[in-house]
């Protein structure tokens, strides 16, 4: 496993939205915006189980991730990785609600099934432009 550095643990730690990749079945790249954070060494965003995304990570559990600086653009990191394990009931919800909270303040509403998504990073980029 790779080890997030610092720069790439501050982007995924702030309220900053990332990008996630997973395959479709045909192959071809579905790319959809995400709510991230970090849980012990992964990386941790939540979605439906029957969801695109996470329909597609049944069949394949790899990944690409980046993540942009709200505040400075020019800031990203990239990561490369596997899903791991996913996390229901009572532990996935409060993964679920500290994620949701970062961005919005509140818990995430209770109106359809939700598990958190737990990525170990393969590789882990952070560009340095200008």
């Amino acid at each position: 496993m790779t080890v997030l550095n610092d720069r790439a643990r501050d982007l995924f730690t702030g309220p900053n939205i990332a990008h996630i990749a997973t395959l479709l079945p045909d192959g071809g790249p579905h790319s959809v915006p995400v709510m991230v954070d970090i849980e012990g060494d992964y990386l941790a965003f939540f979605t439906s189980p029957d969801s695109r995304k996470g329909r597609n990570l049944l069949a394949d559990d790899r990944v690409a991730i980046s993540v942009t600086d709200r505040e400075n653009l020019v800031r990203s990191a990239l990561v490369r990785g596997r899903v791991v394990r996913r996390v229901g009931g009572a532990a996935g919800w409060e993964i679920v609600d500290r994620i949701f909270a970062k961005y919005t303040g509140g818990p995430y509403p209770r109106r359809e099934e939700r598990q958190a998504f737990l990525v170990e990073p393969a590789h882990v980029a952070v560009p340095t432009f200008g």
